[in-house]
């Protein structure tokens, strides 16, 4: 853990309130975190209209979206007619990062704006240029094919399984499925040349296919304040929905991976990170390698499990903006975070498949400290969560497999 950070006391340049842009359950608990300091929150979305059901939630603006052309034109239009100069302006999906690091100059004369400038942060978003510098760092990451065209896809030997995923995080189909396995060459083609139709070729990431499951999936959170974590903690994506290529991770418990702190720390310092970030890696079976896969610099699906684990990071944030001291604490063990709709699904999966027993699925429970979308003192996102994710699952998953 970092040692103690030492700020300003003084509370006058504390921001009037928060801006978050777009995102869904990672949202939703930051949303909860900063309101229960009593934080003035306002979401704008274009998707998902969860977190605007939150207690939490001062008031909801629905907008066109960050890939609009005219989505900065907006935002400073938005600050200007309701009054939100010198609100913290916080990207909670991957496009609203993009669009936030790459207008930083022109959104920051008006917000407070928790970002990088995109020539800093890019080196961690866009996975061609991560692994380039994880290999500077002398990081482990997956194998990775580079194709320029079509052509060379078609010509390339390649050692299947493998995946295909986004550069980055967006509003398209396979940014929205997250990964796509081939497991030969017939496969791979198919799905190639639709990705590369929807999205261009030069965002389409050709990775081969690590062995293991959830139980191999592990993750570094943290909160950084300009260039140096403040907290940080680690964890591991026991199991998620779908089980081969989660959509969203359903079970994460609190784990001690030091391993993976070293690493985070060599890679977001060689940028001076500054804000919220969740790193995703994949322990490797063939040599126990932590490879790195993504890098989230926004709130992640799982991210209640900080407050419930004692290392609440958005009210860390809000205490290091209002100018206070921020105490160094440790994540408590035994403590872990469930979709409990999703996880089900997953479960049933993976007893089904003879991969989990229920015994040991059940006993899970009793870890369990925060919930997707559920809590006591605001239970409406939930109530209206569990309905139509279970919806989602039948019609879209189980109904179409069949």
């Amino acid at each position: 853990m970092p040692s103690q950070l030492k700020t300003n006391d003084r509370l006058s340049g504390r921001p009037p309130g928060v801006v978050i842009l777009g995102g869904a359950h990672g949202t939703l608990a930051l949303a909860r975190s900063l309101g229960r300091q009593k934080v003035p929150v306002w979401l704008v979305s274009a998707d998902t209209p969860l977190p605007r059901f939150s207690r939490y939630a001062h008031k909801t603006v629905t907008w066109s979206g960050p890939e609009h052309g005219g989505a900065v034109a907006f935002l400073l239009k938005l600050a200007a007619t309701e009054g939100l100069g010198g609100f913290l302006l916080i990207p909670g999906g991957d496009p609203e990062v993009k669009l936030v690091s790459q207008s930083i100059d022109q959104l920051s004369a008006v917000f407070d704006v928790l970002s990088l400038p995109w020539e800093q942060l890019k080196w961690v978003c866009e996975k061609p240029l991560l692994y380039r510098r994880a290999r500077e760092l002398e990081v482990a990451f997956p194998l990775t094919y580079e194709f320029a065209s079509l052509d060379q896809a078609v010509a390339a030997e390649i050692r299947f399984p493998v995946v295909l995923k986004p550069n980055m995080g967006g509003g398209s189909r396979l940014a929205r499925e997250k990964a796509i396995l081939a497991n030969d060459r017939a496969s791979f083609l198919a799905a190639y040349r639709s990705a590369a139709d929807e999205i261009g070729v030069e965002n389409v990431v050709v990775q081969e296919m690590i062995p293991g499951g959830g139980e191999s999936q592990f993750s570094y959170a943290a909160l950084w304040n300009r260039g140096a974590p403040v907290a940080e903690f680690t964890a591991r994506r026991t199991r998620q929905y779908p089980v081969d290529f989660g959509y969203t991770s359903t079970f994460v418990e609190v784990v001690d991976e030091p391993r993976l702190i070293d690493i985070a720390r060599r890679l977001l310092g060689s940028i001076a990170h500054h804000g919220l970030v969740e790193i995703e890696f994949k322990r490797d079976p063939r040599d126990g390698s932590m490879k790195i896969l993504d890098v989230n610099p926004r709130p992640w699906s799982w991210f209640g499990l900080a407050a419930a684990a004692g290392v609440d990071l958005g009210a860390m944030l809000w205490a290091i903006k209002s100018g206070r001291t921020v105490q160094t604490v440790s994540a408590r063990p035994d403590t872990s975070w469930m979709y409990l709709v999703r996880d089900m699904v997953a479960a049933g999966t993976l007893i089904t498949r003879g991969r989990l027993a229920k015994r040991a699925y059940l006993s899970s429970f009793a870890s369990v400290r925060a919930w997707a979308t559920f809590s006591a003192s605001d239970p409406l996102p939930g109530l209206i969560d569990m309905p139509l994710t279970a919806w989602r699952v039948l019609t879209r998953r189980i109904l179409r497999i069949r």
